[in-house]
């Protein structure tokens, strides 16, 4: 995990604990690179590679070789503190949830394309994975 914001303390061990249950369920193994960054990062990224020129929240990269490296993840903690807020969710808690959404697509889930498939399997594995903590946003 690389955090390149200073926004933010990001819990770690919770985002940790949350992608090792999520492979386990999965019967997944490899590295994975998670990177939270602000929103400069993610918009040339964004439009770079998915030609939006906007920031994003989350945005995943698939790695060359599944059985070591399964990709990198990218984190806006800029635009995952807006989603908290209207969510009316904790920032810790949103990372969680961009983190295990941003795992789901290296692996090759897409909510776009696949009629609910991976939702369901989103739902299923945050009711199981996310954290105790409340789930109420705390202004900062």
């Amino acid at each position: 995990m690389v955090d390149r914001q200073r926004k933010h303390a990001v819990r770690k061990e919770d985002i940790r604990r949350v992608l090792g249950g999520a492979a386990r369920t999965l019967k997944v193994k490899g590295e994975l690179a998670v990177v939270f960054a602000g929103d400069g990062l993610l918009r040339r990224l964004n439009r770079d590679y998915r030609f939006k020129d906007k920031p994003t929240d989350v945005l995943s990269f698939a790695g060359p070789d599944r059985d070591e490296a399964l990709g990198d993840v990218v984190i806006s903690v800029e635009t995952a503190r807006a989603n908290a807020r209207e969510g009316g969710r904790s920032l810790d808690r949103e990372l969680e949830i961009l983190a295990l959404h941003g795992f789901l697509h290296v692996l090759g889930y897409d909510h776009e394309t696949d009629d609910g498939e991976m939702d369901a399997l989103e739902k299923r594995l945050r009711r199981s994975l996310l954290s105790p903590s409340p789930a109420t946003w705390v202004p900062a």
